[in-house]
């Protein structure tokens, strides 16, 4: 009787250095719309902590391993962190960010070709009291076609018309709300933090 072969699938990705940005992840084989590619692994923190371990870094470093879960929890892959670290932000992404059971994973979002950069939008929330330069620091290099320019979430305009009146801000939960999980996506890192 002949014993089945050992078939080992090769690797679904390898992490070299990137022409966006430091180290990124690149599929090693083909990988379908709709894989899980990998989940974002790192220690879990308050934000508080995340806060406080980082509250040294300087200002115009962009450079951040922390991914906010939801409102009581970011993960630090600087401490225990996997590849998914170093999957870099693009403006036309091939993956996206998706929360299940408070666990963060990175899918697919089109079939993906050998040697392809992974990469998916960060949407880095804005803050009111932002300077002038922030787009400056958060610049993006993913050199797609229709790239916004910055990691930053895109600038919402206003399209309220003239008669209506304006709506009114929103109260307590909103420093929750820009920390917290929007459409089933976690936004990516806090700028406020490092890594």
């Amino acid at each position: 009787m002949k014993k089945p072969a050992n078939r080992r699938r090769s690797p679904l990705f390898e992490v070299r250095h990137s022409p966006i940005h430091g180290y990124g992840v690149f599929a090693a084989r083909r990988i379908r719309k709709g894989t899980t590619v990998i989940e974002y692994l790192g220690e879990r923190v308050s934000h508080a902590q995340a806060d406080a371990r980082y509250e040294d870094k300087a200002p115009k470093d962009n450079h951040t391993f922390l991914f906010t879960v939801d409102a009581k929890t970011v993960i630090d892959a600087g401490v225990d962190g996997n590849e998914a670290r170093f999957i870099n932000h693009g403006c036309e992404p091939n993956c996206e960010s998706t929360a299940v059971n408070k666990r963060i994973f990175i899918e697919a979002i089109r079939t993906i070709q050998p040697g392809e950069e992974l990469s998916y939008d960060y949407q880095i929330q804005r803050d009111d009291d932002d300077d002038d330069g922030v787009d400056e620091v958060y610049a993006c290099r993913c050199g797609a076609k229709n790239c916004r320019g910055s990691m930053l979430e895109a600038v919402k305009e206003s399209r309220q018309p003239a008669h209506r009146a304006p709506r009114r801000a929103a109260g307590k939960g909103a420093a929750v709300r820009r920390r917290a999980a929007r459409r089933g996506q976690a936004p990516e890192r806090s700028r406020r933090r490092g890594g």
